[in-house]
């Protein structure tokens, strides 16, 4: 059964792909129940985070049987995905903007990028994962008229604040920012930062400490 939704923190919603992944595999193998330690050990965690995390996404276990796996599964789906196709323009088309239009887990997100924008003339008028790449200076007048209202940002970081700019302009309300820097933008616009640099250093951080753990096991 499911109980009633709590204000979930932001590393509650960054787990919910690794449970939804999970719980569909768990399925399709016929596992109907499982428990918080079964899913915390395949995914690396402590139950309590498990627990904690469920219970904030309204999902309710049985004592001594654990949880529903279809259910909670469903659960996790229809708070991942929104139903509604939300349209969005992808600005910066270089390798990583041509890697997220390849990127087909973001249709079951229920967004939809249906076109690029890009500087280089070389890439704009070309279709990219059957995406047609405009001009940038072409955003405003498409943002406006398909009533585009998000956007994700994958342009170096001297042009970034100016794009960002002119999807603000746009009436662009939610920026998914791959650039490496701080967007200033009005307080209506959600900016969802992802530093790649960021990523990296906690992962080199991560096999150093592993790294020295190791050696200090050896010794």
């Amino acid at each position: 059964m499911t109980g009633g939704k709590r204000i979930m923190g932001l590393p509650s919603i960054r787990r919910m792909p690794m449970y939804y992944r999970l719980l569909a595999r768990e399925l399709e193998a016929g596992r109907t129940q499982i428990s918080s330690a079964y899913i915390a050990e395949a995914l690396g965690m402590e139950p309590i985070v498990v627990r904690k995390d469920f219970t904030l996404f309204g999902i309710i276990g049985k004592p001594k049987i654990g949880y529903e796996t279809e259910e909670a599964l469903q659960v996790i789906d229809s708070l991942m995905n929104s139903r509604d196709s939300n349209e969005a323009f992808l600005v910066g088309v270089g390798n990583l903007g041509q890697a997220l239009l390849s990127y087909r887990g973001f249709e079951h997100m229920g967004l939809d990028l249906i076109a690029g924008f890009d500087v280089d003339s070389d890439i704009v008028g070309r279709r990219i994962q059957g995406r047609e790449i405009f001009a940038l200076v072409e955003l405003p007048r498409l943002a406006k008229r398909l009533h585009v209202k998000t956007g994700i940002l994958c342009v170096p970081e001297e042009a970034a604040q100016d794009c960002a700019d002119a999807m603000v302009d746009a009436g662009i309300e939610g920026i998914w920012n791959f650039a490496p820097v701080r967007l200033q933008v009005p307080d209506y616009v959600v900016v969802q930062n992802e530093d790649l640099a960021e990523g990296l250093a906690i992962l080199i951080v991560k096999l150093n400490q592993s790294k020295r753990e190791g050696i200090q096991r050896t010794n």
